[in-house]
């Protein structure tokens, strides 16, 4: 019995998907819940995988085609993959496997569009899919190959002393061009538009980390043995504090859409997450109703799955504010980009010791520069600033959040 494989349903607020990477060939005998195929939207990668055992026995949509939401993708032929499958495909693929000189390689959409902008030869990269068709992987195989040699003597090179680059391929200037992701265009697409359509402007503040350094050494591991495993972070105390300071500066909450302002009675924190595939956003529900426990938790949770593209697109729509932190890679200072609709995006950085005037006497302290970047067009100098004091004089005295002064 043969099982259409489709698309899965998009939301709304997805036109349509990319197939990414196949990681089955025709013929080839799949597993139930055996991945079958990448999608990659604009928001995230969706994994389609197989229904029930048998055989993949027709790829519809090739690598880089574009597929709509339900779209056929795919035929599975139901029930146990028979041991001649395999090797029927095999032998059908290999007089094709490697073309004869002068003949044409047969090259999937994504393949071609490598091969095209880098000037190869497509009969000279071996074709890994049915009847010896080059695949995307392939020619990336291919390419790599091309420029290990190069690199490995520019590393013999260096490792026996040589103070120039011999001659031949090590004095290449190689360059390697690929198709930008629809994640990364998108992402592009709405870091550029924050740009142009907001009157964005950034304040700055520090904040003395040591009240929660010591707080943090002080019960880390009885938190960690209450709260199952749970560890204790500084993100639970910053989205805390953000949510009251919220609640004290609700423009600093709000969104504009079009001629109207668009006041959130509730606080949806999007904590920003770096993946291979680009920064994306996911957002914790209600988060001033959270504890501090619930939120690392979360934070934990959303950041794994994050990072083996495991989120869904609802995880990562809405939210009224945003954190990051480039504090992790060492950023000392910055000016974080808005992420429309929201009006405020505050930025945490490195925690430095730094000589510090207090009490008319100079001590050393642990401090982190925060940034506040927020919409002029909606919200003022005063609120913007007065909302990041109340971040920071919080997160200055911990019990203030417990106790909302």
């Amino acid at each position: 019995m043969s099982i259409e494989i489709k698309a899965p349903t998009f939301p709304e607020s997805v036109a349509d998907g990319t197939i990414a990477t196949w990681h089955k060939q025709v013929g080839e005998a799949v597993s139930r819940d055996e991945l079958l195929v990448d999608i990659e939207t604009d928001k995230v990668v969706l994994e389609v995988v197989a229904p029930a055992d048998g055989v993949l026995n027709e790829i519809v949509k090739a690598e880089g085609d574009i597929v709509l939401s339900g779209e056929l993708i795919a035929h599975v032929t139901a029930g146990a993959a028979t041991e001649s499958a395999p090797a029927a495909v095999a032998a059908d693929a290999e007089p094709a496997a490697q073309p004869e000189n002068g003949g044409t390689a047969q090259l999937g959409p994504a393949a071609r569009q490598l091969v095209d902008e880098h000037g190869l030869d497509a009969r000279q990269i071996s074709g890994s899919g049915k009847g010896g068709r080059v695949t995307k992987e392939d020619v990336l195989k291919h390419m790599q190959a091309q420029t290990t040699p190069a690199i490995a003597s520019a590393e013999r090179a260096v490792s026996a002393g040589q103070d120039e680059i011999p001659d031949g391929p090590i004095g290449e200037r190689i360059e390697r061009r690929v198709p930008m992701t629809r994640m990364r265009a998108r992402i592009a697409e709405r870091l550029l538009d924050a740009t142009r359509n907001t009157a964005m402007l950034t304040t700055f503040n520090e904040v003395n980390m040591q009240p929660l350094m010591k707080l943090r050494s002080k019960y880390r591991d009885q938190f960690e043995k209450t709260h199952n495993g749970t560890r204790l972070g500084y993100m639970g105390f910053f989205v805390k504090a953000a949510c009251e300071a919220l609640k004290r500066f609700p423009a600093v909450n709000a969104s504009i859409d079009g001629d109207d302002i668009v006041y959130h009675g509730y606080q949806d924190i999007g904590v920003a997450v770096s993946t291979d595939k680009g920064l994306v956003v996911p957002v914790l529900r209600d988060a001033d109703f959270m504890s501090i426990a619930d939120i690392e938790a979360k934070i934990f949770d959303l950041g794994t799955r994050a990072r083996a593209n495991k989120l869904s697109i609802d995880e990562m729509q809405g939210g009224t504010f945003s954190i990051t932190n480039g504090g992790v890679y060492g950023s000392l200072q910055s000016t974080p980009i808005l992420n429309p609709p929201q009006t405020g995006i505050l930025g945490m950085h490195k925690i430095q010791e730094r000589p510090m005037v207090v009490d008319g006497e100079i001590v050393i302290l642990p401090m982190m520069n925060l940034a506040l970047s927020y919409d002029h067009r909606l919200i003022d100098g005063k609120d913007a600033v007065q909302c990041l004091v109340a971040i920071k004089d919080l997160l200055e005295d911990p019990a203030r959040i417990l106790l909302q002064l």
